[in-house]
């Protein structure tokens, strides 16, 4: 599933350069002119924001300040042609993940946000501890799932394929991202391997073999509508 990238600035030749570059780089983009325009386009959908400082109306510090008393915890990357050290203190002060200063080259922007989104990824991974769903538990840090109370045994890989996909919830997982990411370092490890574990791991779930369900052409994914 491609991630989705909320671009916000006043300046309409920054926001076309902006979303031609990312689109090139496969993310979905959304484009707002104004932060009042940003609030009525961002969703839970959006992983993140880039957002100009200063703008007419409502300022990027003043969105960025807002969204964060609200709760939301989207990364934000500052962009801006205020570039003084107070100006970044103030910028990591009301929220921000990172601060881009005007004028920028595009694989800057690039490099800044495939850190920023990673690094996003691995923090709500690691906040999850555990995950319960009627009958069936799953607890991250024991690195144990438990169907009514019954501990299942799971190898390794199996339990750290369930986990990565019951952390994500909305994503596909192709085979390769899958191998990329239990496998990195191996060799000779094929498509196959995933489809094995994979069918292995929904015998082992019983009843809750139908929470990895198989999106053809595509992947596997965690489906919480099953349950």
């Amino acid at each position: 599933m491609k991630e989705k990238i909320l671009v916000v600035d006043d300046e309409r030749d920054i926001c076309e350069i902006l979303e031609f570059n990312l689109l090139n780089e496969g993310y979905e983009v959304d484009v707002a002119y104004s932060a009042e325009e940003a609030l009525e386009k961002l969703t839970p959908e959006h992983a993140l924001i880039l957002l100009d400082v200063m703008m007419g109306g409502i300022s990027g510090y003043k969105l960025a300040e807002k969204l964060r008393r609200e709760g939301n915890t989207i990364p934000i990357i500052f962009l801006t042609a205020k570039d003084t050290e107070n100006d970044m203190l103030t910028g990591f002060s009301v929220g921000g993940d990172d601060y881009i200063s005007k004028p920028f080259s595009i694989k800057e922007v690039s490099a800044r946000v495939k850190a920023v989104l990673k690094r996003s990824a691995t923090q709500q991974e690691d906040r999850r501890e555990c995950l319960v769903m009627n009958d069936l538990n799953i607890d991250f840090n024991a690195k144990e799932l438990t169907i009514a109370g019954r501990v299942v045994s799971l190898t390794k890989t199996e339990f750290e394929i369930f986990a990565l996909m019951a952390k994500n919830p909305t994503r596909v997982f192709s085979r390769e991202d899958i191998i990329e990411r239990l496998w990195k370092d191996a060799p000779y490890v094929t498509e196959r391997t995933v489809d094995v574990h994979i069918t292995r791991l929904r015998k082992k779930l019983g009843d809750h073999a139908s929470l990895i369900t198989s999106r053809p052409g595509y992947g596997y994914r965690f489906n919480l509508k099953e349950e």
